[in-house]
């Protein structure tokens, strides 16, 4: 590829991944508000997020789970937030035993709590892993919440929310994902310091 190309490459990539953020939240942005309240309310509750997808979707669940478990922008107390993608015994000894579609279900199965919040990773929306951990979830009483993309497969109508970045593009739709993240994350944590919630919220 020639310099002149590469740098139409990097152009057109800018675009596509702005001009897909800018139609994302035109269409949906009281989505992102319900998925807000859904998961603050979950933390006012003294319940906790699981977040959980495949490949670059498990590291986006991994940085997710951080951002609260940590801190994102404001010094407060923990919030309890866990990735089920980062325990290589249980992910291994799930698949070896049983089967890879079950390592989100069955953790869920042990840690899941009625009031808790599931939120699925899933760029195509039909990862079985994915799937079965909403089935499973939504058997417990979890809220659930489904990120995906394309025309959100088979996971937005097992999810009581589906945030779905309308794109058959992988890495374009990563990018807004990590944006709604990051929303979330902020929008979270305004949420309870103006509230004053923090007092017994992950102390």
């Amino acid at each position: 590829m020639t310099d002149k190309g590469e740098r139409e490459l990097i152009r057109q990539v800018f675009q596509e991944s702005a001009e897909l953020g800018r139609g994302f939240i035109a269409a949906h942005l009281d989505r992102v508000l319900q998925a807000a309240e859904l998961i603050t309310e979950s933390f006012r509750q003294g319940h906790k997020l699981l977040v959980f997808g495949n490949g670059g979707s498990a590291a986006d669940a991994q940085h997710f789970a951080a951002e609260f478990v940590n801190r994102f922008r404001a010094d407060r107390p923990a919030l309890p937030a866990i990735a089920l993608t980062t325990d290589t015994s249980v992910l291994t000894s799930i698949s070896n035993d049983y089967d890879y579609a079950l390592v989100f279900a069955r953790q869920i199965a042990a840690l899941g709590q009625a009031g808790d919040v599931a939120l699925g990773i899933t760029t195509s929306g039909n990862s079985p892993n994915v799937l079965r951990a909403f089935e499973e979830a939504r058997r417990r009483g979890l809220r659930t919440i489904a990120m995906t993309g394309a025309d959100g497969g088979k996971a937005a109508p097992l999810a009581e929310l589906a945030l779905i970045v309308p794109s058959p593009s992988t890495p374009r739709v990563q990018e807004v994902h990590l944006v709604i993240e990051h929303l979330l994350c902020e929008l979270i944590e305004d949420r309870l310091a103006q509230e004053r919630q923090w007092t017994g919220i992950g102390r």
